[in-house]
């Protein structure tokens, strides 16, 4: 079984019950979240031996994160118990023309509390096929991305594949230096990098020629000179991979992507997703999709469809985090994505 590595913060996410806005709330609903977490339970559930490396309060509420964890079979036997907090982000889903809300409560984490040391990455790396890593880590303090530093940094030395979600996050970038400063000696060491239409241009002032983001069509085919820059920016990069979200309204999205290889653009069938659940994780399903289909050793044409059929799933699915399995995303990619009934 392939052993999958991610490191990044996971947070108490209190969300109002249905579409109810901030104002109009008397409860919350409770569960926990974060990117890198969420492409562990993901790839967990596709039976890859996940680990989770992040710094949890050593009281009830880390308890009960590092719980919600274990159920879904991620491995948490390096996370950190360290520091006085969770960090929390609030989270209002959008409906129609009103689109969703985030609020983030999570200065002075246990995360980014955490200093260059704190992490025994050889230890962490024994026995690894592969390292995952966001730009929102980087993003969170000095230390976390220090830390982070170190993780790359040993995770090549002992020779572990890495992919990198650049997730621009520009209510986090508040520590001193810029997003690109920082990540480009971080990227310098991926094998794959993935983002959105808008992560490489917010990261790396990277932009796909001939096309307005704002507009709302996206057109697949411009994304290959993103993909192509990137490449030719970090040499390391074997392959890269663009999300595609077309958003019509807070409800309705089409979504789509494509993978890069240096001589080919490899894109996906695009969903009509009506009626959202919850968009929330959509990226990181795309990354846990795209990730297990790599070390499966599918084609370019494979990996990006069970990628963005993975993600398409989320939109479907309460919580962050992807609850569905291999078959269930190898039916959709393979067939019409109707959602009749299984009898």
């Amino acid at each position: 079984m392939a052993r999958v590595v991610t490191y990044g913060e996971i947070m108490l996410r209190l969300a109002p019950p249905g579409f109810q806005r901030f104002v109009q709330a008397r409860s919350f609903d409770v569960i926990y979240g974060g990117g890198e977490a969420n492409v562990a339970v993901s790839l967990a559930n596709y039976g890859i031996d996940a680990r989770f490396v992040t710094a949890l309060p050593p009281h009830e509420i880390g308890d009960a994160c590092e719980n919600y964890l274990r159920q879904f079979g991620v491995d948490t036997s390096f996370v950190l118990r360290q520091g006085e907090r969770l960090g929390i982000y609030f989270l209002e889903m959008g409906a129609m023309q009103r689109g969703s809300k985030v609020i983030y409560d999570r200065a002075n984490s246990a995360l980014s509390e955490i200093q260059p040391g704190d992490v025994n990455w050889r230890a962490v790396f024994d026995g690894a096929d592969w390292f995952h890593w966001t730009g929102i880590t980087p993003a969170i303090s000095a230390g976390a991305a220090e830390a982070l530093q170190e993780a790359v940094e040993t995770a090549a030395g002992m020779g572990v594949t890495m992919s990198c979600d650049l997730n621009y996050r520009s209510k986090l970038w508040k520590w001193g230096k810029q997003p690109g400063e920082v990540m480009a000696g971080l990227v310098e060491y991926a094998d794959y990098a993935i983002g959105n239409e808008e992560d490489a241009d917010k990261v790396f002032g990277i932009r796909p020629e001939g096309v307005d983001v704002e507009a709302g069509e996206l057109d697949a085919g411009a994304y290959e000179s993103v993909c192509r820059q990137l490449m030719d920016r970090f040499g390391k990069l074997k392959k890269v991979g663009i999300t595609l979200r077309t958003s019509i309204s807070a409800s309705h999205n089409r979504w789509s992507g494509v993978l890069y290889d240096g001589e080919t653009l490899h894109r996906a069938k695009e969903y009509d997703v009506t009626h959202m659940v919850d968009r929330v994780g959509g990226g990181d399903s795309f990354c846990g999709g795209l990730i297990y289909s790599l070390l499966q050793g599918k084609t370019d044409q494979e990996a990006i469809e069970f990628a963005v059929a993975a993600s398409c799933f989320k939109h479907s699915i309460y919580g962050d985090f992807n609850l569905v399995g291999v078959a269930d995303v190898e039916k959709l990619a393979g067939g019409p994505g109707t959602g009749r009934v299984q009898r």
